[in-house]
Formats: C-alpha cells, structure tokens, sequence
C-alpha cells in the first residue's frame, strides 16, 4: 500500500546558535530522506500550523504528508501518531449516495453509510439538474445541497467509530461526471450540448476547505477523472476494481445505472460506450420500481405446477415495490409461464386470476394488498412491460453493438463483470432469457457490487490504482451510440424475447404465438 496519506516519524536535531536553520526548512530537511521525491511542498494556508506544531512537539513527532500528482505535500505535524488514520471513499451516485471510511494505515474498512442524493429535489435526472443549474444561484444550490448530504455522512462514519470530524484527513471521490461537476461547483452548461465537453474530464486533487466538506480542513480530495460527457470517474473505479485493464484475455464490465454503460478490452485495449438501457431497471420507469432496498422484491420464481408466484424480499420485509432483478425475474417467469408473449404482452391463459383490468390498462397482480407494505398491493402494468422490453433491447444492443466495433464475438469474452446493485441482485439466468444478456455460460457472469466505492476505496490505498487512473484516461476509446445506425437496426431486433434471431439464444425455449 501506498496510501494517500502518510504519517512519517520526524526527530531533528533543536535549533542553536551554531544551526540557525528556520523551523519549517529543519522539518522539510529531515522529511526529504525518506520521500522519492527531490522535493517536498508546504501550502502557504498550512505554514503557520504545521511549523508551530514541530517547535511545539519538541521537533520530534509525525509529519502527515499527501501524495499529491505534483509531488508531495507536508500538511500537518503531530506530537504523537493517531492510532486510526482515516480517509473517507465516497461513491457519488445521481440518487444515492455512499461512503466507507477507511483506515489508511491497514487497509480495514471501519464503517459504512448511505442517503439519497437530496438534489433529487431539483430535478430527479441528470438533465434536469443540469438545466436548474445554469439558471440564478441553481449550481450553488446544487453544490451545497451534495456538500450537505457528504458532511452529514461523514459525520455519521465518525461518530460511529469514535472520531471527531477533523480526524477524517482523506476523501476519495467517484461519480460520474456531471455529479463531479456539481460536487466541484463547475458549469456543467456544455454536458449536454453538442459536442458534450467537461470543464474539466482530469481535476487535480484539492483541499476539504475549498468545497466547505466538514472533515480536517488540510484532507486531500481526489476526484477520479472521466474520459467524457458520458463516461465519468465511476466507471473508472470499475474498471480498477475488476482488474479489466490488467487482463490477459478479453473482458467486459457492465454498469447498469443511469445509464448502462459497458467497458471491453484487456490489458492491451480498452473500448467503451453508453445508454439509455438503466431507468426501468433501477426504478425510473416501473409504477412500482424502486431501488434495491428493504421490501424491495428482488427475485421471483413461478411454480409451474401450482401457479404459485414466489417472491423474496430484501430483509424478507414486507413488499413495497420491485427492483430491477425483481423485475427480470417476473418477465422472464411470465414469458415462461406463457402470461406473455415474445412480444412483452399479456396473453392470458395461466395467470391464476392474476390478471386484473386498471385505469391504466392490463396489469399483473405480484403481491395482493392483504400481503404488501402498508396494504398496498404490487402490480405489473403493461406500460412497466412495454418499458422493461425498452431497456432490455437497448442494454442488448449496446454489448453487441459495441463487441462488433471491435471484431470480436461474445464467445471469445473470458468474463463479465456485473456492477453495482444490479449485478449483486441479478439473476444472470434469468437476464439471458429476456434477451437481455448473451446467452453464455453462468460462470462467464461476475458480480462487482458497488465498484464505484471499491475504485475509490483504492484510490485512497494504492498508489499504484492512482497512477493506473490517470493512464485509463488515455487508454479508452469512446464510441458515440448517439449517432451510431448499427445500434438502432439492432435495437429494433432486439424488442422481442428474447429476440427475432433464435439463433443467438439456444438456451431458450421460443413460443409460437
């Protein structure tokens, strides 16, 4: 390990008349031997701190130094050395935030905590934020709402451990990029606008009391850099957790949030690209979506024999809603059960009276009122049907668009890695039955879980993942989907289950309808 921040034990000679060395130059002489750096930095906001702290430890104690890009900097000085040095990783998602406080001196994760994104209240997508943010003080509203949820966060970690919020002396940041934004105060007006080009796709690390975050105002912030509009820092952090870009063989991670987006190649190449295949399937779209969570149904099988649905919870809590591997269970299980056609519509048949006529048209009874949350039953409408086939099409059509750019074929993938709360809670079985996925062996599907946190636990820890995060920048090439006619005609033959070229998924039965 490299962490971001290190403690180095300093005793130095005390000045005297015969060595009339000034203090800070006395610390900096004697740090400088045990940097591999020629040099060796003080911020002027840090001089008088950090020199009246050495002549008042009696010039002997611990120099607490970041490892910043541009060499390193001394920050503090300390009598004696803290018995946790904390750092925060911080996973900047558009509608959930999460954080782990680590211990930079062992590597141990201390604590964990979560919230929802608060500037959901200025817009529950991307660009909506973006367009509140170019009008009046909206960026500052933004920025200082995101600040706020961080600050609230942390001081949760501290608390939890017994530390106040001046001992937390480190935060790595992963999100995508207009989040990044937002965190950073940046103008985010050309995000969304031809060309779609960042202020800023690489920040250099800066200071806790730049951003007001509550931690110890000399922590270094390191944001993971994006390599576009569309591709941000969190991906990055995907790519580091996998181990993508040290591959022999050729990989792909899939990051299904927002958007999904996909990233191919090995230790010699790396090519990515994005989509709009996510929100039904985190929520966004489905009546009765919601984000994996307490009461969320996250699987679902059906007993052929008995028509019995099956569903489980998170937490075996009472059912609120259904989160996105709830929802590809259902589908998959009414395509089998014949409730539905290739089509994504409902045909009748063998629903156990589940089939019920809304407002809003055909709907599938999941969980009665008698066994849901709050007495509230869980439906499956058509509209959520008509969405799902949506966003499986297109999360298909982005891995084989993007495979075929390439010249390579599904079967030549050594491993897919699945990311975030859709690869923790997804059934990969089920997910290649929708047409959803590409019909491989199971054991070709790895679930990452929150790589974003992972990414930027790294980053925290190793100095090696910080100089591997700026080299990716350079390595990836970005296709444009946007502009892309390959995917649309793909996109197209993929509206159906699992799709209209049966020979792509042999493993699944086709109904003649």
């Amino acid at each position: 390990m490299k962490p971001l921040v290190q403690l180095l034990a300093v005793e130095a000679s005390p000045p005297c008349l015969q060595d009339n060395t000034g203090d800070l130059d006395r610390l900096k002489k004697n740090l400088l031997p045990m940097l591999a750096e020629p040099t060796l930095s003080v911020p002027f906001s840090r001089t008088v701190v950090v020199a009246e702290s050495f002549r008042r430890a009696g010039f002997k104690g611990v120099a607490v130094v970041n490892d910043l890009l541009t060499g390193p900097e001394l920050v503090d000085f300390l009598a004696a050395p803290p018995k946790v040095l904390a750092g925060v990783a911080l996973d900047l998602g558009t509608t959930h935030l999460e954080v782990s406080l680590v211990d930079l001196l062992s590597g141990e994760i201390l604590a964990l905590a979560n919230c929802p994104n608060s500037q959901i209240a200025f817009g529950a997508d991307i660009l909506s934020r973006i367009h509140f943010a170019v009008k009046g003080d909206g960026l500052q509203q933004l920025h200082q709402t995101v600040i706020a949820d961080i600050n609230g966060l942390c001081e949760e970690l501290a608390a939890e451990v017994g530390l106040e919020l001046v001992d937390l002396r480190a935060m790595a940041v992963s999100g995508n990029t207009t989040m990044v934004h937002f965190f950073l105060r940046l103008n985010p007006y050309h995000l969304c606008r031809e060309p779609y080009i960042p202020l800023v796709n690489a920040p250099d690390p800066c200071r806790a009391s730049d951003l007001a975050l509550a931690i110890h105002p000399a922590a270094v912030v390191w944001v993971l850099p994006s390599v576009g509009s569309y591709f941000g820092g969190d991906l990055i952090s995907g790519i580091l957790a996998s181990g993508l870009d040290q591959a022999e063989q050729t990989s792909m991670l899939i990051d299904v949030g927002t958007n999904a987006e996909v990233v191919l190649g090995n230790r010699e190449w790396l090519v990515a690209c994005a989509g709009a295949a996510g929100p039904a399937l985190e929520g966004g779209v489905a009546r009765m979506g919601m984000r994996a969570g307490p009461g969320a149904i996250e699987h679902v099988s059906w007993d052929e024999k008995s028509g019995d649905l099956l569903c489980q919870t998170i937490d075996n809590e009472p059912a609120r809603g259904i989160c996105g591997s709830g929802i590809i269970d259902l589908v998959a299980a009414l395509y089998l059960g014949r409730i539905i056609d290739v089509r994504g519509k409902f045909r009748g048949g063998a629903d156990g009276g589940r089939l019920i006529e809304t407002t809003e048209g055909t709907a599938f009874v999941v969980v009665s009122a008698e066994h849901g949350a709050g007495g509230q039953a869980v439906t499956l409408g058509q509209v959520d049907l008509d969405a799902l086939m949506r966003s499986k099409a297109a999360m298909y059509s982005i891995l084989t668009t993007l495979v075929n750019q390439v010249g390579v074929g599904f079967a030549d993938i050594e491993r897919i890695f699945v990311a975030g709360a859709f690869g923790r809670h997804i059934s990969p079985r089920q997910a290649i039955t929708l047409g959803m996925l590409p019909d491989l062996p199971l054991t070709t599907y790895q679930p990452v879980g929150n790589s974003s946190l992972d990414g930027a636990r790294r980053i925290l820890l190793e100095g090696a993942a910080r100089k591997r995060c700026r080299e990716l920048v350079g390595k990836i090439t970005y296709i444009e989907l946007n502009v892309n006619q390959d995917f649309m005609i793909r996109f197209s033959g993929a509206k159906f289950i699992p799709h209209t070229d049966r020979s792509l998924f042999p493993s699944v039965p086709f109904f003649d309808d």
